[in-house]
């Protein structure tokens, strides 16, 4: 293989997982919206009322998840 088809090749699985990645992502994000417009409107009218500790919480498991996957890779 000659530099220029390995430079294309690693550049390949890269877009490809840059993809992915996003497109899961997005996914995620629209189901966990769904899932909390949903269950605020069983249990309220109007938007869900998040308190700050609920949210550094969330954060804190969001960026676990991402430690967890970032360190895949190695």
């Amino acid at each position: 293989m000659s530099n220029n088809q390995i430079t294309s090749a690693n550049e390949n699985w890269q877009t490809r997982v840059l993809l992915v990645g996003t497109v899961l992502g997005a996914a995620v994000g629209a189901a966990t919206a769904y899932l909390l417009i949903r269950t605020t409107s069983e249990k309220q009218s109007g938007p869900p009322k998040i308190s700050t500790g609920d949210a550094v919480k969330t954060a804190v498991g969001v960026i676990g998840l991402m430690r967890g996957i970032a360190s895949l890779g190695n």
